[in-house]
């Protein structure tokens, strides 16, 4: 029995004519994620990589001249119509036969285009006449995203899209692509990051009840 190949999606967060969802499988095993640390200790006298200190209260003064980045993911995706264009009972099945992907990639290149506020503060495609042709002007912006995987929902910005279409229809149209994405996560005072904040002091928690306190104990 073939395995279920893990489901994802990118949802825009906010308005926007259409609204831009896209679902689509990955493999976990080509998930990548970085976070930077810069620290500069200045001037400081007879100190290398960082302050002086003898005692666990003293960190804060440790860290000084420390910045944290905000943390960046790296992720293959698949986009494929063959299930859909081979079964007539699936949602999108006419959708498939007729324009492949193409559907798909067209909104996941307009997720990364800039955007205005139109009347009502609806979010339009700023290359519809309503911006300038300078990309992110100061009345333009990209959009917020929501990546969705798993227990994880981050509010992230797209950095990065490479597409690699790999099989096309008669037309020309592409039924089946490689997605490269590069994404930086929206570290700042939203509901998606302090959720996401919480989670992971829950599992951080659950790991040292699960046995790591005893390992610790067992170093002094």
């Amino acid at each position: 029995m073939i395995p279920k190949v893990s489901r994802g999606a990118l949802v825009e967060y906010g308005l926007s004519l259409p609204p831009l969802i896209l679902e689509f499988e990955f493999n976990p095993q080509t998930l990548s994620r970085t976070r930077s640390v810069s620290i500069t200790t200045g001037n400081a006298p007879g100190t290398r990589g960082g302050y002086d200190f003898a005692f666990p209260w003293e960190t804060s003064r440790v860290a000084q001249g420390v910045s944290v980045e905000p943390e960046q993911f790296s992720l293959d995706i698949l986009l494929d119509a063959t299930d859909r264009m081979a079964d007539g009972n699936l949602p999108g099945h006419t959708v498939a036969v007729e324009f492949g992907i193409e559907p798909e990639l067209d909104t996941l290149r307009s997720m990364v285009e800039p955007k205005v506020q139109g009347p009502g503060g609806v979010q339009v495609l700023a290359g519809m006449g309503l911006g300038s042709p300078r990309a992110f002007a100061r009345d333009e912006h990209p959009s917020v995203l929501l990546l969705v995987w798993g227990s994880h929902v981050l509010p992230i910005f797209l950095t990065s899209v490479q597409v690699e279409e790999t099989a096309h229809l008669p037309t020309l149209r592409p039924y089946r692509a490689n997605v490269s994405l590069s994404v930086q996560v929206i570290e700042g005072n939203n509901p998606f990051y302090h959720t996401e904040k919480i989670r992971q002091a829950l599992g951080a928690g659950l790991h040292f009840a699960s046995g790591a306190g005893n390992a610790l104990a067992n170093l002094f």
